[in-house]
């Protein structure tokens, strides 16, 4: 028997600290049962990971190898400091994007998959934001050596508000442009 999900609030789909970032399933579509639907969930979110990782893992290792480069020890002290900040944030930033994997190994079996969802979302959400800054810090380390002064820093600024944007704005942008057509095309 196939139990029919009841959206307190929540769009199909959507998880409660997104507050309904997916719309309805089309009509030619059956809907999800609350168990499928935290296995999409939970599958999707394993497979944005996967990206995840790749990406701060690569950068990671080359962050490492820096310090042992002939050049790394006539960088000056702000050099070093931000060699420092990116290297933390690198090594926090996969922490928390390996994490949900951690938190499978050790709560499989046990009928949390809910909240293996939930924890996962922040900290994927965590993740890339730590990500965000290792690869700024990261430019700023490069571009302080290659650019003079400033103009590394007005680079690695443009850099971020892109980030920012593309990363962040966007998709609340996105979410709320959805909300709004949900609402147009929802009777009163």
């Amino acid at each position: 028997m196939t139990t029919q999900i009841e959206w307190s609030g929540t769009k199909p789909g959507g998880c409660d600290a997104c507050a309904g970032h997916e719309t309805e399933p089309p009509e030619d579509e059956a809907p999800e049962t609350p168990r499928e639907r935290v296995n999409r969930r939970w599958n999707e979110m394993m497979q944005e990971t996967r990206v995840a990782q790749t990406g701060v893992q690569i950068l990671f290792g080359f962050l490492l190898s820096v310090a042992f480069t002939p050049l790394f020890h006539d960088l000056g002290t702000f050099d070093h400091a931000v060699y420092v900040v990116t290297v933390i944030s690198g090594a926090t930033a996969t922490a928390c994007l390996i994490a949900p994997v951690s938190i499978h190994r050790f709560l499989s079996g046990q009928r949390m998959k809910d909240e293996m969802v939930e924890v996962a979302h922040r900290l994927m959400m965590c993740g890339m934001l730590l990500m965000a800054v290792t690869i700024g810090c990261t430019l700023l380390l490069i571009l302080h050596v290659v650019v003079p002064g400033f103009m590394a820093k007005l680079l690695v600024g443009g850099v971020m508000v892109w980030f920012a944007l593309a990363w962040y704005a966007l998709p609340l942008w996105l979410r709320r442009r959805s909300a709004r057509r949900q609402e147009a095309r929802s009777p009163e």
